[in-house]
Order: structure tokens, then C-alpha cells, then sequence
């Protein structure tokens, strides 16, 4: 089962591109014109690479900090929009991509902790300086006499002598200045100005909202006796949960990011396994503090007049007309092609899970509830095989060591020494230095792996600079994830599908560190959000690749291998559960095209109803097979840059699942073609048409047939 990242992708749209113009007045009433030399912002890092100064950064240091930045934002963009002589790229285009540094120094570090390590006054700067952040966006993209000067460049564009990389950053600055509304009339940018900030604002509440809302959603058990099934690590980290929330002698079960929780494959309380997955579907669906229902259905709304303001149908239309998708119709196309034989699998499946319910004299039909659980009892009968017997073989700190960087090195040369001498932001977090195959310092890595009450859920990566070849700063990149924290003195011990999570996310960050172009704009991330997931959804592949797994799966206590029968078992039971798993999938993805679909003159929604709606007409409205987020949950679409595009997760596994064949049909994991996918695929970043890179790698376009082999759909 796929992980669900958030990438950097939504961030960098809006705060690593170019400072912008006049910012509006409220802004510059309020907005601080220095920063105190004190401040750890005020300057470039002193730390080996420029590693942020977590060792004496403050919460409070944020606000002055973000504010300071906006102020000097303002007067740098005023500099470029009426410099009296002519656009030059040099004094257009590259003096955008310098302006901002305060500000993008204090927000990359700040967007990772309100996501990562939160606080009440962090959660409170997020919501009352995203408006006005948006605010600074919009100043940029909607002034006319900035968008005069990129418009002049871009109608010279091929007589300049520009060179390609820089023609094609043109281009870029331009479509964006038009899809951000510089066309439009003075009295529709104010009405698009207004929008936005409510857009921005919302955004920011909807996502402190939702973490309440995840930590008020937590199952509460008195009585040990019913969480059998559970390891004894599960079991203890329940415990510590409960202690953390003064509820000694009881225990807390945490929830994760997703619908079904993964305790369900192993809880044999039928009744509480109901608890867990109703608490799981409730939050933010609760009349309450923590009802988001409200909310996404006024951010629908809002985005749906944005889109109408901008000549689109739908946001949807909006917003895909600068990804490799398009539009809409090719992305639910793509979607809803997959439904028939995903659903009729997940319906065999059902059956399978029905008829060993009955052998074993239940007397109850198939709840969704019950599916993990009786799944899992599927699989090791159909291949003799569960979770108990795999986790000895995956200690967290070895997957990482000899799997994940063992992968990385044999495909890429890249070398990895631990730096427990900068510091972090929160005592689990380990950093790495990043050697390239030259020996020379490529980036630094930041492993966050465990759950903890002020992180959100899921996993992701992201930068924590802005690194640019303009700026001689190579890349600081985080990967995050929920793993359970074990107890004191005991190993970390964790499934495969947690292992193929370590291995997704560091295909985001070998693409951060690799893509590190001379204009920050042209870095990887700021790729369109249907390419972004694929090369770490190509990583995962080398996560059973025999020569990297046999290194890494090793039992914790012994050190010996895998059993070969055990890996035989593992690799069959792999498509073991596929339908129920593209369903999920495919639902979420369709619920949000739906959701993006709606014109600007439709009623406000009711959450609960409009979802209902949207999953029977698509088709995917299995009772025992909710979709991987309900609505009000679906951190991705509201809050995370997501919106329209969620379909890039199967989008981007067309790509990886194609390319990882070429390397089938080529040798496989060789340094030879590690260096071959690097320099067409990963190394390029946004300099080029992604779909153009892709078949100069490929040598045509990609196949689905590639990703319903994976699958077992075919």
C-alpha cells in the first residue's frame, strides 16, 4: 500500500519563486522594517553548510522574522517593478529569484515545524500570517508594472540570446504571472486578492483544526484484555500515549493519517476495531470545535469563484492547465478506466475474506472495519505468511543504513556520515551529510520518523533552504514519517509497508538533492505536482530488489538474512489485497476531482452528502472499501497543495512503474543506469517539459500497462 507525502511542491509555488511588488496597505501598516541582528534570521546560517540554527531558534522568533521578510520583500520588489531601465533577464528575472532570502530563511524552517513539531504559538503565526503572506503573492503576480517587464523579456525571448534553461524560466514566469490573473481588470485583481486571503486563511485553520481534531479522534481503552492481538511494543506504545495525556494505567491508540488504521490488521476485539475505524472516519465530522465541515465546504466554494474570476469552468480546470494532465477530463479519465477492475478484485477479495469469516462460524457479514484484520488471516493462509514474521527483519535504523542509502550508493555513488553535531528541532531527529559519487558535500539529510502528538500525520519531504547554484547553496532536505516510537531500550521494529514509505520519501529527497539548479525556481519541487510523485514513487521499487533487500532484511537480533521462503512469500503475497488498495486510492483521488469540479454558482455543500453522491456516480461506493480520506480529513486537498491533483499519486505511478521497467529491461541496478536516470530524469528539475524528459529517457511515451502488471490487474 502506497504512503500518501506532502512535498515542499505546494509551498514552493508561493514562497521560493521571486519576492513581488506593492504589498497592500494593511500589510505595510503592521509589517516590521528590521529584524534585530539577535535574531537567528537575521543572517545566513554560520552552521557547516548553512544547517538551520534549531540550537537557538525560538518560537517567538518566527513572527518578527516573517514579518521583517515581508517588509523587506516589499522594498526589494519595488526596486525591480520601477527600475527606470530596460528589462534585462539579469535585472528582471534573476533579481526576482535573489529577492526574499529573510523572508524564505524564516519560512522553509517555519511550514516544517508547524507541520513537523507544532506549538500553540506556532499554530497561531500560521493562521494570522497566511493571509497576509498570500497577500505578498498576490502582489507579485497581479502588478502591472512587474508583469510589464516579464511580458517585454518574454515577446524577445528567442531574439535575447538566452540560453535554453533560461528561455524556459521565462516562459515559466510568464504563465504564471497570466494564471494568477495579471490579465484581469484592476476591480477583478482586488476581487481575486480578497479571495485568495480567505483561501489562505481557511487553509492555515483548517490545518491546526485538523491535528485537534486527529488528537481528539484517539480511542481510549480501559482494558488491556481487549487490545489482544496487539505485540507488546504496540501495546507499551499505547500505554506511553496514555501516560503523555495523564491517563495512567489506560491505554491510547494513536490515529494515523489514513481511513483504515493499520492496528486493525492485528485487533481481535471486533467491538473495538469498530471504535477505532468510527473514530478514524468522524474526525472533523463532528458537530463540535474540531467540525470541519464548514470549512472545506467554503474553501470548495471560494476556490470554485476564484476559477470563474480567472475564465475556468472549475478550479479543477484551473489548475490543471499547467499539469502534465491538462485538464480534469484526461485526470478522472485515467481514474475511472481503473475502476472496473480494481472494484471486481476487491469484491473477489471480499468474497475470499466472506467465505473464511464463515469457516470460521462468525455469523456477521464483512464490515470495513473488519477487512485488515481478516485480510491479513487471508493472506497467511493463501501464502502462509504475516506481519509477525517480517518485522524481526526490518529494525528501522537498518532499512535506513543498509537499505535506503545502500540503494542509493549502488545507483548513484552517494556516500552518507552521521552529523550528530548540528542540531535538530526535536531529539529523534538524526542528520546526515550527503557525499556525491566525487566525494564532494551534496546536501544534508534530516530523518523525522516518529509519531508524536504536535506532528501531523502521514509522511513527507521537504527543503529546509533554498538551495540554488545562484547562491552557491546546495540542499537541506527532511523526510518525515509516523512510525511508532518504540519503548526505551527497545528496537524499532516496523512493516513493509513502513519500509516502503522510507523508500518513497527518500526518492523525494534524492530528487531535492539532485535537482539543485543555478535559478532556485528551476529546483525539482517546483516541478508541476502530477511529476512530483514520481521519482519516489520510482524509489520504492528497489525496496525488493534482491540485491539491496538481502542487505538490508536482517533479523535485529541475530543478523542473519530473510529466509529465502520468507522472501518467496513476501514477494507473492505483494499483490495480495491490490483491489481493496487501488479502490481506496482511486476513490480519495475521484472525491477530490469531484469536489473541484463544482461551478461557482453551485449551493454550499454538505460534506457528508456531496460525498455520498460523488463515490456512487464514479462508481466506487463499496461499503466494506471507504476511500483512503473522507472529506473532512483530506489534509492533502485542503491544505497541502493538493487540490484537483491528489490522481498524481496514480499518475506518477504510470511514470515510475514504466520507468523501473526500462531498468528490468537494461541490467537493473547498476551505477550505469542510476547515472542514466539522474542526468535525464532526476538532475533537470523544472528546465524543461517533463513529459519531454521523460521520453528522451524512455525513448516514447509511458505505458499503463506497466503499472497494471505491478498491481495484478492486468
Amino acid at each position: 500500500m502506497r504512503s500518501d507525502n506532502v512535498t515542499a511542491a505546494a509551498l514552493a509555488a508561493l514562497f521560493l519563486l521571486p519576492a513581488g511588488l506593492m504589498v497592500p496597505p494593511a500589510f505595510a501598516a503592521t509589517a516590521a522594517a528590521t529584524l534585530p541582528t539577535t535574531s537567528p534570521f537575521a543572517s545566513v546560517s554560520t552552521l557547516p553548510f548553512e544547517a538551520p540554527p534549531f540550537n537557538t531558534v525560538k518560537d517567538a522568533d518566527f513572527l518578527p522574522a516573517l514579518e521583517a521578510g515581508m517588509a523587506q520583500l516589499q522594498t526589494e520588489s519595488d526596486a525591480i517593478a520601477n527600475n527606470v531601465a530596460k528589462p534585462t533577464f539579469s535585472n528582471t528575472i534573476t533579481a526576482m529569484e535573489q529577492s526574499g532570502q529573510l523572508l524564505t530563511r524564516a519560512q522553509v524552517l517555519f511550514q516544517n515545524l508547524v507541520s513537523s513539531n507544532t506549538s500553540d504559538t506556532l499554530d497561531k503565526v500560521n493562521q494570522d500570517e497566511a493571509p497576509r503572506l498570500q497577500a505578498v503573492n498576490d502582489a507579485i503576480f497581479l502588478n502591472a508594472k512587474l508583469f510589464s517587464r516579464v511580458k517585454t523579456l518574454y515577446g524577445t525571448r528567442e531574439t535575447s540570446g538566452f540560453s535554453a534553461n533560461q528561455k524556459f524560466l521565462l516562459q515559466t514566469y510568464y504563465k504564471r504571472f497570466v494564471h494568477a490573473g495579471s490579465l484581469l481588470s484592476e476591480a477583478d485583481k482586488a476581487k481575486l486578492t480578497d479571495i485568495n486571503g480567505k483561501i489562505a486563511g481557511l487553509q492555515a485553520q483548517y490545518q491546526s483544526r485538523l491535528l485537534a481534531a486527529a488528537n481528539a479522534a484517539a480511542v481510549v481503552v480501559t482494558d488491556k484484555a481487549q487490545l489482544d492481538g496487539l505485540s507488546d511494543a504496540q501495546i507499551a506504545a499505547a500505554a506511553d500515549a496514555a501516560k503523555a495525556r495523564r491517563l495512567d494505567g489506560q491505554y491510547v491508540l494513536v490515529l494515523t493519517n489514513t481511513t483504515q488504521q493499520p492496528i486493525l490488521a492485528s485487533l481481535k476485539n471486533r467491538q473495538l476495531r469498530a471504535r477505532v475505524l468510527a473514530s478514524s472516519e468522524a474526525r472533523g465530522d463532528v458537530a463540535g470545535a474540531t467540525d470541519l465541515r464548514d470549512m472545506i465546504a467554503t474553501l470548495a466554494n471560494l476556490r470554485a469563484q476564484k476559477a470563474k474570476l480567472l475564465g475556468f469552468s472549475s478550479y479543477g480546470g484551473y489548475v490543471m492547465v499547467d499539469q502534465m494532465a491538462k485538464n480534469p477530463e484526461t485526470a478522472k479519465k485515467l481514474l475511472t478506466d481503473l475502476v472496473p477492475a480494481a472494484t471486481a478484485k476487491a469484491k473477489a477479495e471480499a468474497g475470499e475474506i466472506q467465505s473464511l469469516i464463515d469457516a470460521q462460524k462468525g455469523g456477521f457479514n464483512l464490515a470495513a472495519y473488519d477487512w485488515d484484520f481478516y485480510a491479513e488471516q487471508v493472506r497467511k493462509a493463501k501464502y502462509n505468511l504475516d506481519d509477525s514474521q517480517v518485522k524481526p527483519y526490518f529494525e528501522l535504523n537498518r532499512v535506513l543504513q543498509d537499505g535506503v542509502f545502500f540503494a542509493a550508493h549502488k545507483l548513484y555513488g552517494l556516500t552518507f556520515k552521521l552529523r550528530p553535531d548540528l542540531p535538530v528541532y526535536n531529539r529523534d531527529v538524526k542528520v546526515f551529510e550527503v557525499f556525491d559519487a566525487d566525494g564532494q558535500h551534496l546536501a544534508l539529510f534530516y530523518a523525522d520518523y516518529f509519531a508524536r502528538p504536535n506532528k501531523s500525520g502521514g509522511a513527507w519531504c521537504n527543503f529546509m533552504n533554498q538551495p540554488s547554484g545562484l547562491d552557491r547553496r546546495k540542499g537541506i532536505v527532511v523526510n518525515v514519517a509516523n512510525f511508532t516510537k518504540p519503548v526505551a531500550g527497545q528496537p524499532a521494529l516496523i512493516s513493509y509497508d513502513d519500509v516502503n514509505t522510507m523508500f518513497h520519501e527518500f526518492g523525494h529527497a534524492l530528487h531535492a538533492m539532485m535537482s539543485v539548479q543555478y535559478y532556485p525556481s528551476q529546483n525539482g519541487f517546483n516541478l508541476p505536482t502530477d511529476v512530483i510523485e514520481f521519482p519516489s514513487q520510482f524509489n520504492e521499487h528497489w525496496a525488493l530488489d534482491p540485491i539491496v533487500f538481502a542487505h538490508y532484511a536482517r533479523h535485529y537480533q541475530t543478523g542473519a538474512a530473510m529466509p529465502a521462503v520468507l522472501v518467496d512469500k513476501m514477494k507473492a503475497a505483494r499483490t495480495y489485497g491490490m483491489g481493496y488498495a487501488t479502490t481506496e486510492l482511486i476513490a480519495a483521488a475521484l472525491l477530490d476531482l469531484e469536489w473541484h469540479a463544482l461551478p461557482a454558482d453551485a449551493p454550499q455543500q454538505d460534506p457528508d452528502v456531496f460525498e455520498a453522491a460523488a463515490l456512487k456516480k464514479d462508481g466506487v461506493d463499496l461499503a466494506q472499501v471507504p476511500p483512503r480520506y473522507r472529506s473532512p480529513y483530506f489534509l492533502h486537498i485542503w491544505a497541502n497543495g493538493y487540490e484537483s491533483n491528489y490522481y498524481s499519486y496514480t499518475w506518477g505511478e504510470i511514470l515510475d512503474d514504466d520507468a523501473y521497467e526500462w531498468f528490468t529491461e537494461n541490467g537493473g541496478l547498476t551505477r550505469a543506469n542510476g547515472q542514466r536516470f539522474r542526468d535525464k530524469m532526476l538532475g533537470p528539475g523544472f528546465t524543461s517539459d517533463p513529459m519531454a524528459l521523460y521520453r528522451d529517457f524512455r525513448g516514447r511515451d509511458p505505458s499503463v500497462k506497466a503499472l497494471e502488471r505491478q498491481r495484478g490487474l492486468d
